[in-house]
């Protein structure tokens, strides 16, 4: 299903010659040839042989708010990185309001995903002027959130966030960038079966989704996207992205610690799923979304300093809900 076409807003820094490879910190868009496809089956066929015990996984589960809230305690707003992609990728949260999509309004008809109707000028007028609310399930300390609120410009913009650990949305409200009248910050487990949440259903534009299904337990995962859709208004869009499979992460894990299929325990009790496209294609479409993107991202990462690489593989997809 891999998309081989030159993605529209992707790095151009390519590998043409492997002899450079040391040259920069990292490579976009590497293709792997079919001895490291398989070399890396293997590597997790073998890290998946012992599983963890029922006692072990009980732990996994019952306390899984405890385990990340650890995991915030000891990084606090270290782990807090700016993510320098969001935009490229991702222009629907761009901060300059003006060169956001055009929001399409009953009675328009679409055409490429473009809105038309007889009045254009009238409709961006309108668009610049009503609200606009974005929510990231998954928010952790703020890493999509505050780069959009720290570069925003409209006044019209306003962001939800919500994270399955008190801990990170504590660290998070202590940021000095966290403004009340911009962005509200809240603790939900997603996967449960009711949301108590401070908006009403079919409201959102953009629901946000960055590393953060592939820590939930992968038979709850259609639950949250029921959820997403009830709570997107009809054409509001879902922007992804998360771990694929044979990615590094993957790779260096050890036996005993793997769940289930490509769905493992770290050592500090966190979890992480790695996706294939095709189970993300069915995921969102099988609960009514339309595909607009789904391409997986081989990055090849170096270290310099002690002339390593080290190959990443990540998906990043977008789903539309009907209008």
């Amino acid at each position: 299903m891999e998309d081989t076409s030159r993605r529209p807003q992707f790095g151009n820094r390519l590998l043409e010659n492997v002899d450079e490879v040391f040259k920069h910190n990292a490579w976009d868009n590497v293709q792997w040839d079919a001895n490291q496809e398989k070399a890396a089956a293997e590597k997790v066929e073998q890290n998946s042989v012992v599983t963890f015990s029922e006692h072990h996984l009980k732990d996994l589960e019952e306390n899984a708010d405890k385990h990340w809230d650890a995991f915030y305690d000891i990084h606090q707003n270290r782990f807090f990185k700016d993510r320098h992609w969001l935009f490229t990728e991702f222009p629907e949260l761009a901060p300059d309001y003006n060169a956001a999509p055009v929001r399409v309004f009953p009675g328009t008809e679409t055409s490429g995903g473009t809105a038309t109707h007889k009045n254009d000028e009238k409709k961006n007028h309108d668009f610049k002027n009503c609200k606009r609310y974005i929510f990231e399930i998954g928010c952790g300390v703020g890493n999509t959130i505050f780069p959009i609120l720290q570069y925003s410009q409209d006044p019209n913009l306003f962001i939800y966030g919500c994270d399955f650990s008190s801990k990170a949305i504590e660290i998070m409200k202590q940021n000095e960038l966290y403004d009340t009248k911009r962005c509200e910050v809240f603790v939900l487990d997603a996967t449960s079966k009711d949301w108590q949440v401070p908006f009403s259903e079919n409201s959102l534009d953009i629901i946000v989704l960055i590393f953060v299904l592939s820590a939930i337990e992968p038979s709850k995962m259609t639950n949250v996207v029921k959820h997403i859709y009830k709570y997107l208004r009809p054409g509001g869009l879902i922007v992804f992205r998360d771990y694929g499979r044979y990615d590094l992460a993957q790779l260096r894990f050890k036996k005993g610690r793997c769940i289930s299929d490509n769905f493992y325990a770290r050592g500090d009790k966190t979890m992480v799923y790695f996706f294939t496209q095709e189970e993300i294609s069915k995921l969102f479409t099988n609960e009514g979304f339309v595909e607009e993107q789904n391409l997986i991202d081989r990055r090849l990462q170096v270290n310099r300093g002690k002339m390593l690489t080290m190959y990443r593989v990540w998906i990043q997809a977008k789903y539309r809900k009907p209008l």
